[in-house]
Parts: structure tokens; sequence; C-alpha cells
């Protein structure tokens, strides 16, 4: 791996730690209301999204070839 490897590696890394906190939250303090934030876009479209965009660039950080 070269540097520029790494910097793709955590980048990806960054990626997928932002999409686990987009979906996080959502419950309910009191466990006999039901809470409708567990449904939002954020949390069933966006971070989905993100994570996978995540995990893409960590394949393309261990797939690229450096030029000699």
């Amino acid at each position: 791996f070269t540097k520029t490897n790494y910097i793709y590696l955590i980048a990806g890394f960054v990626l997928i730690l932002i999409g686990f906190f987009l979906m996080a939250g959502g419950g309910s303090d009191d466990p006999t209301v039901f809470s409708d934030a567990i449904f939002s876009t954020r949390r069933l479209s966006v971070s989905p999204v993100v994570i996978l965009a995540g995990y893409g660039v960590i394949l393309y950080a261990i797939m690229k070839k450096t030029r000699e």
C-alpha cells in the first residue's frame, strides 16, 4: 500500500462511522410509547447509502494499483 491507499482506506472507515451515527437514535424514552422517528428518511435511506459508499471506497482503496 502507498500513502494514497491508506488515505482512501481511512476515508472509507470515516464514511462508515458517519453512516452508523446517522442511523442511531429515534427511540423513545418511555418503552410504552411508540415513536415514529425510527422511520425517518435519514435512517432508512441516507444512512445505508453512506455506509455502502464507505465500503465502496474501502474496496477501491484495496484494489487501487500504484503506478511504478
